[in-house]
């Protein structure tokens, strides 16, 4: 068996996906990047040497032939993480039901899909990391839809670091703000919205992939042993503090 990590990346051609591959790859790690889109995965592949799979993460057996892919290019499964993520700022009574069920699919169900794979798969101990949002512990306006599905996320990381510690298999999630990706273009691009954003961060900036790759790659590494069932704030404080723009 080789001594090179590997793990596989869901949503890989996202803006946090991305960067955790390319952080991963620059570590020498192996990384298989999971995404629906095969134009982004060649650029993926290109620009950072990731083996890359085209299949939609909603699905439990998708995610479960990722692992066995995984394992029969290198022969070892060090982690998941999963990157897979929606966002929809609206009131609940502005909800469609479709609009409901399709965030809790990209959010919940593929985060129980990496659970599920992680669970069976990691079998010499390992790390899934999970993505949640600072909008699950702080209460946001509009925020009804992607906090039920993020909360699940957090409640899910801590009953999973329960049931597989025994078996060395560590689960966490990071928590992040807003972070300028494509998927939050609408709202960062919004001169307006922009600026009420960025007060609600006490250190007055939205963050970057690369803030949150760093913290998903702790997580991931192996000196990280001792570290299960946490749920990491990445989010330049929004979830526990309180700026004095808004004061």
């Amino acid at each position: 068996m080789s001594d090179v990590r590997a793990y596989i990346v869901l949503g890989g051609t996202g803006g946090i996906g991305a960067a955790v591959t390319a952080s991963l790859r620059a570590e020498d790690c192996n990384i298989l990047a999971v995404a629906r889109d095969e134009g982004r995965l060649s650029d993926l592949a290109s620009s950072t040497g990731a083996a890359t799979m085209a299949a939609d993460a909603t699905s439990f057996d998708n995610v479960d032939r990722a692992g066995e892919e995984a394992k029969s290019r290198w022969d070892r499964l060090d982690g998941i993480v999963n990157c897979v993520g929606s966002v929809l700022l609206r009131p609940a009574h502005m909800t469609s039901e479709s609009a409901y069920r399709e965030t809790i699919a990209q959010n919940l169900d593929t985060a129980f899909a990496a659970v599920r794979t992680g669970g069976r798969m990691l079998e010499r101990g390992g790390s899934v990391v999970l993505v949640s949002t600072a909008a699950a512990r702080s209460g946001l306006p509009n925020h009804e839809a992607i906090a039920s599905a993020k909360g699940g996320i957090e409640a899910l990381v801590r009953s999973a670091a329960a049931t597989y510690g025994p078996a060395g298999v560590r689960f966490n999630a990071v928590a992040p703000g807003l972070v300028e990706t494509p998927l939050t273009q609408r709202i960062t691009s919004n001169e307006k919205a922009a600026e009420a954003s960025r007060a609600l961060h006490v250190l007055g900036r939205f963050g970057t992939p690369a803030d949150v790759a760093s913290a998903i790659c702790w997580l991931l590494n192996p000196t990280q042993g001792w570290v299960t069932g946490q749920v990491l704030g990445v989010d330049g404080g929004l979830g526990v503090a309180r700026s004095m723009a808004r004061a």
